[in-house]
């Protein structure tokens, strides 16, 4: 490079994002209660620790609508989910193996509007409500709890507004889209 060319050295791979790592959607489910802001958290499958739901992508479904799915299968909520996610957090997912999957994952908040006793993951897992200090400190990802806590400041900015646009997204709306 010339000192009279202005484009700076490529600086190389981002060192806070590591290669090959997969990505998931996760829906943030959050609801105003007696006046104060409430974050929804499931348990793991296989460890039991506190998680949002969140999985892979979906064949014929976008981030937001897979991201809505998974909060119905996980977690039995439906509701106005936001089309752009609110951030990112990175954890490392244990394959049987042993061996471990770098993960990034986009956050969704999806304001619930209904809650079924009957879904898909019903018997494999426990939901609960939390205050989003309290889920901020029962996550065991540093980049999900940060997360929560800056959508719990902007919600008491906006007073129960959610950051971004959001669509309504019931798991019957997604079925047809993703036959569409």
């Amino acid at each position: 490079m010339s000192s009279a060319d202005p484009t700076p050295p490529d600086p190389g791979p981002d060192p806070t994002r590591e290669a090959h790592a997969r990505t998931q959607f996760a829906a943030l489910c959050w609801r105003e209660h007696a006046g104060a802001l409430q974050v929804l958290l499931v348990t793991s499958r296989d460890t039991g620790r506190w998680i949002v739901p969140k999985g892979w992508p979906m064949s014929g479904r976008s981030a937001f609508e897979a991201a809505a799915r998974e909060a119905w299968e996980e977690a039995g909520v439906e509701g106005a989910i936001a089309t752009d996610p609110m951030g990112e957090y990175d954890y490392r997912k244990a394959l049987k193996s042993g061996a471990e999957l770098p993960v990034r994952v986009e956050l969704f908040p999806l304001r619930v509007a209904r809650e079924a006793d009957a879904f898909p993951e019903a018997a494999q897992r426990r939901r609960r409500w939390f205050a989003p200090h309290k889920a901020a400190r029962r996550v065991a990802e540093p980049g999900l709890g940060a997360l929560i806590l800056r959508f719990a400041e902007l919600w008491a900015h906006g007073r129960g507004a959610a950051p971004g646009r959001a669509t309504e997204a019931a798991p019957s709306d997604l079925d047809h889209a993703a036959r569409g």
